[in-house]
């Protein structure tokens, strides 16, 4: 059974990762999915991908979600390509990270301007549609780290926590339309970044997980898919940590 037979998502930052991850499971559960990333290569990538296995099933779209007036553009496109959206994922982020002695202030901006201020961004460009839809979801991807905080990623910590308090008002204000709005909090996932680590981190990292193993990038989209569905229908303003354990 596709549970999300119908339903429209966007999802952005879904050029690779966790974002490739969530894309690919709505359209295996029968939705249609927006594919967002900063470059077009990215995103016609994987909507190339899953259109082969599902035809007509993904288009893809490039932005840079920091640029308010663009993103409002693009979300007026994609409203009128698949007529309405019932699923906002906003994933898109990155990291500058360095310790915060030695941090330039564009390294800040641009962590906070993609990863906060891009999700204020798409909200508003897709709030209205989302308040007239059937079944309406707004799902943030934050971190464990806007939850803990970290060494040499104060800009990421803030830009995530931002997201968390985000997440809160926006469910808040749009209750009373039936739009949901949580963020999910992913701890140390399998990644093409997260690969990139000397061997001896994440050695020291795995000693801070209960469960002793990194997730992988389907935990975080099975996540998703439960906060979408109807199952999580009387579930808003909350944070799921998909992190083996590390902020119990």
């Amino acid at each position: 059974m596709q549970s999300f037979a119908g339903k429209v998502a966007v999802v952005t930052g879904g050029g690779r990762g966790i974002g490739h991850a969530i894309a690919k499971a709505f359209v295996e559960q029968g939705a249609r999915v927006a594919v967002v990333s900063r470059t077009q290569a990215s995103c016609s990538a994987v909507a190339e991908e899953l259109n082969a296995s599902h035809p007509e099933s993904a288009r893809a779209y490039a932005v840079d979600v920091a640029d308010h007036e663009a993103v409002q553009e693009l979300g007026a496109r994609i409203i009128a390509d698949f007529g309405s959206v019932n699923i906002l994922v906003n994933n898109a982020g990155v990291t500058r990270d360095g310790l915060l002695m030695r941090m330039k202030e564009e390294d800040w901006n641009t962590v906070l301007d993609t990863n906060l201020k891009g999700a204020f961004n798409t909200v508003k460009a897709f709030m209205r549609t989302l308040m007239k839809a059937e079944d309406p979801r707004i799902i943030n991807i934050a971190s464990v780290i806007g939850l803990i905080g970290n060494a040499g990623q104060a800009n990421y910590s803030a830009s995530k926590a931002g997201l968390i308090g985000l997440t809160k008002a926006v469910a808040r204000e749009l209750a009373g339309r039936a739009v949901t709005c949580n963020a999910v909090a992913p701890g140390f996932i399998t990644t093409d970044m997260t690969g990139e680590l000397p061997e001896k981190v994440r050695e020291q990292v795995l000693t801070k997980i209960p469960l002793a193993s990194f997730g992988e990038c389907a935990d975080i989209a099975a996540a998703v898919l439960f906060l979408a569905g109807p199952q999580a229908r009387y579930i808003t303003g909350q944070v799921l940590a998909v992190d083996g354990g590390m902020t119990m």
